[in-house]
């Protein structure tokens, strides 16, 4: 893959934002996380493998196990290629620390992350994490 410009990075998570703003987190309905980076990957150019169907917080953890991978930056860790959180550009994934176990993943939208947050469940929205320990990791898209 070549690299992609700051104009296709912006346009992609544009994209992106303008599918789940407005879709309430719901394992059922396929709005997760996952399924936004997926959704998010292919704007960008990627061809990332499908989604083992889960409708549950449990079908989720089972379906990561499915694949192999220990946790979502193992998973991630196999499609791209982890940066520093301090390098992201517009488009890039960063996973948040999150609650009762499940992290986070979030695009980088320039200044802030797009992602559900638990306060407002009711679709993604820019959010900022002050604690720089709450950034697990950075992958580049």
């Amino acid at each position: 893959m070549t690299s992609l410009t700051l104009v296709q990075r912006a346009t992609a998570t544009t994209a992106t934002m303008a599918k789940y703003r407005n879709k309430a987190f719901d394992w059922r309905a396929r709005a997760t996380c996952i399924h936004m980076a997926r959704f998010h990957l292919r704007q960008l150019g990627h061809a990332p493998p499908p989604i083992p169907d889960f409708r549950s917080a449990l079908g989720a953890r089972k379906a990561l196990e499915k694949t192999g991978f220990a946790d979502l930056p193992a998973l991630l860790d196999s499609l791209l290629a982890r940066i520093a959180p301090a390098a992201v550009l517009v488009g890039d994934i960063v996973i948040l620390r999150g609650d009762e176990g499940f992290d986070s993943i979030c695009i980088w939208a320039g200044g802030k992350f797009l992602g559900w947050h638990g306060d407002d469940p009711s679709g993604i929205k820019p959010q900022m994490a002050l604690d720089p320990a709450n950034i697990i990791g950075a992958w580049r898209v």
